[in-house]
């Protein structure tokens, strides 16, 4: 299932084309679209919503706004067991970034002078959680709770309503769990549209993050810079960099836990071992049986499934760094002692005993990731995602007549005379 790629004698601009060959631009016709809709719900708010909501999902809404009583409804519909893992989720969520929380500081350098930066939480923040068959509870507190412990006030979140035209009770759920301050039912590039600018029911957000098809990517390119935005994400991935003693079983089913998301998934096997890797495609023969996305995991590993033998770890990692996985499992003896050799990776999972799901759901560290090479210079949604910072700086008249005219030489020399002259009317 996995295509065997030669790395000797090979150059590593072919060998990672070879291993990203699912890069696509995105069509001009949904550009247009998608562009379309951004200047139709700008142009006429509500009223355009409404029209998209009815074309796309099939159903006609006077209101958007989910209300308390069918929040309350989703509590009703979902099973105990589900709620209480949420919250333990949460817990964890919660501890880890709890931990990436940054303070401001304050200089004074005793002179006159003081200088430094205060952190500030956003104000508001649009939460996109995607709908249809697939829903993901998991999504709303990966995207939810780093923007609370951050401090923002306003969290809206927006998902596309079901045929009946109610709010899916798992997402409603996890919703609540996290902390959300509004939800609104409306989805596709409209719904980003309305967080960009706001609609006659819905606020204009400062930044939107959460994933989402083609066209509601594209439409969130589109807006970045009126708003923020998290990243452009593609289609999942995973690397698993794995030595002679590492247990296929477990990184074929690792493997195929990331080929089920998407036909466009890639699963990329680096190893020392050849034997390894032949124990692995026995294994995905066997357990693929079984699993209810068999074909989406088949096509993914047909067309995106690699596999590479080096002739060391360390040459294992060089391919990973070189890659910069979404996701990268270290599957090796005293993984914990080749992580600091890791330069480039969304989130590392190391050992036999922490797949990547335990990130995805339950141990803490967000999955908002950044995919198709961007782990390079992105990081992980955390709470530096829902922060700004600003700079301050006091000068006294003593301070400012001291180092006036240094000022006002740098200013002259790249010929701004009024940035001069505004220090020169203090010191003369």
């Amino acid at each position: 299932m996995l295509k065997l790629i030669n790395l000797e004698n090979k150059d590593w601009d072919i060998l990672l084309s070879e291993l990203k060959d699912r890069e696509e631009e995105v069509k001009e016709e949904v550009l247009k679209s998608v562009s379309n809709i951004l200047e139709d719900v700008k142009k006429n708010g509500d009223k355009a919503l409404q029209s998209y909501t009815e074309k796309f999902d099939r159903v006609l809404l006077d209101d958007f706004e989910v209300s308390i009583e069918e929040l309350d409804e989703c509590f009703i519909k979902v099973e105990k067991n589900f709620i209480d893992n949420l919250e333990e989720a949460k817990k964890n969520i919660e501890y880890y970034h709890n931990a990436q929380k940054s303070r401001g500081f304050i200089l004074n350098k005793d002179n006159g002078i003081f200088l430094g930066q205060r952190v500030i939480p956003l104000d508001s923040v649009g939460v996109y959680v995607p709908g249809g068959t697939a829903a993901y509870p998991s999504s709303v507190l990966m995207n939810v709770i780093p923007a609370k412990v951050a401090g923002v006030k306003e969290i809206i979140m927006i998902t596309p309503p079901n045929k009946e035209g109610k709010l899916n009770p798992y997402i409603g759920v996890a919703a609540k769990v996290a902390g959300v301050s509004k939800i609104y039912k409306v989805g596709g590039a409209q719904g980003i549209a309305a967080l960009a600018n706001g609609t006659e029911s819905i606020p204009k957000v400062d930044k939107i993050v959460g994933p989402g098809n083609i066209f509601v990517a594209t439409a969130k390119r589109l807006v970045f810079g009126k708003v923020d935005i998290d990243m452009i994400a593609g289609p999942s991935e995973i690397l698993v960099v794995a030595d002679e003693n590492a247990n296929p079983k477990y990184i074929a089913a690792d493997l195929m836990s990331q080929a089920e998301h998407d036909r466009l998934a890639s699963s990329i096997l680096v190893t020392t071992s050849k034997q390894l890797y032949e124990e692995i495609e026995k294994e995905l023969e066997a357990q693929i049986k079984d699993l209810d996305r068999k074909e989406i995991i088949e096509e993914a590993l047909k067309n995106y499934g690699k596999a590479i033998i080096c002739n060391s770890i360390d040459e294992c990692i060089e391919v990973s760094n070189r890659f910069a996985p979404e996701h990268l499992e270290l599957m090796a003896e005293n993984p914990m002692e080749l992580l600091g050799k890791i330069r480039h990776a969304g989130s590392v999972f190391l050992g036999n005993n922490t797949p990547e799901p335990v990130g995805d759901y339950f141990g803490g560290t967000n999955h908002v990731l950044p995919t198709n090479g961007t782990a390079r210079f992105y990081s992980a949604l955390s709470v530096d995602s829902f922060i700004k910072k600003s700079s301050f700086l006091y000068y006294s008249e003593e301070a400012i007549k001291r180092d006036g005219e240094k000022i006002i030489n740098i200013a002259n020399k790249e010929g701004l005379t009024a940035h001069a002259n505004s220090v020169k009317v203090r010191v003369k």
